[in-house]
């Protein structure tokens, strides 16, 4: 695999792109059994976010938690705000170099408005690619993943009750957090995982059989930092469910800022992908080709 090692694998220090302009893991998983089949939710939530001090051995795991919230939906995360009605299943977010929490706010606030729980951990070597390379970021996702999980059976947290851990779970990331998420479906399977969208990631290695997930991939062909060429030999080592969003001539990250010509084809697919793999909402997966379809895009598809 072949990576260009740059500050913008995470967008840095430097281009973090934050709430005002934002970028943009147990029982073993079927993909969409027909027993889960509904509609996720159809309106927008406002978003709720909750801190969390959590660690893996010596390895700290600050870890902000966005959520479904009452109130009114846009504007900023309410800190603390009492989360709204309902029983919502995890999509995961992992940053990438330089960044953290955050950094993605247009994804993880897209995901908590949409119905989702999303833990965004800010990984403590924000700027180690060995550590991703070595696992590290892949297994502080997974623990993420248990610590989330148990906050819906944790009588003294605001989140009992409202974590769906039956659905499997969503991991996604971009970047070096793109490579920790096909991490967590190859090298360093969790069998929690239903779905994935690693974003302008490479090659982390070859499925083992021990993850059943919808995978969707998301990358710019005219990438410098994370080859896209190793991304597509990624995809094609994967079994279906998957798909490949291609913006045609886009760089490293750009189709994640909403002000992006094709920004609305990430967020389509992205949130579609979610809803269809964690909720089992149909009439989501349907929408996939016509989400992602516009000029300066490329849609490539197995549902089946």
């Amino acid at each position: 695999m072949t990576m260009r090692r740059r500050t913008l694998l995470g967008l840095g220090a430097a281009g973090a792109i934050g709430t005002s302009a934002a970028l943009l893991g147990a029982a073993p998983v079927q993909a969409l059994p027909a027993h889960r089949t509904r509609q996720a939710p159809t309106q927008a939530f406002a978003v709720g976010v909750r801190e969390y001090r959590w660690a893996r051995g010596g390895r700290s795991l600050f870890t902000k938690v966005f959520y479904p919230a009452t109130g009114t939906p846009g504007g900023q995360p309410v800190p603390n705000a009492p989360v709204a009605d309902g029983v919502f299943p995890v999509a995961e977010f992992s940053h990438g170099m330089g960044c953290n929490s955050d950094c993605y706010s247009s994804q993880t606030n897209g995901l908590a408005a949409a119905g989702f729980i999303c833990p965004a951990p800010s990984f403590s070597d924000n700027t180690n690619l060995g550590s991703v390379y070595g696992g590290e970021w892949s297994r502080d996702v997974s623990e993420v993943i248990t610590r989330t999980l148990a906050l819906g059976d944790s009588w003294d947290d605001p989140m009992a009750g409202h974590i769906d851990t039956g659905a499997g779970v969503g991991v996604c990331g971009h970047s070096m957090g793109g490579m920790t998420t096909q991490g967590l479906v190859t090298a360093w399977p969790d069998d929690r995982i239903a779905a994935a969208v690693p974003i302008a990631c490479v090659d982390m290695g070859d499925p083992t059989g021990a993850v059943r997930a919808n995978v969707l991939f998301i990358h710019g062909d005219r990438d410098p930092t994370c080859d896209y060429q190793s991304a597509r030999a990624a995809y094609d080592k994967l079994a279906a469910p998957k798909a490949f969003l291609t913006h045609v001539g886009a760089d490293h990250g750009s189709y994640l800022i909403p002000d992006f010509p094709t920004y609305p084809q990430t967020e389509n697919t992205f949130l579609d992908w979610f809803r269809w793999s964690l909720y089992g909402d149909t009439g989501a997966r349907d929408r996939l080709p016509g989400g992602a379809t516009a000029d300066g895009t490329r849609w490539e598809a197995v549902l089946g």
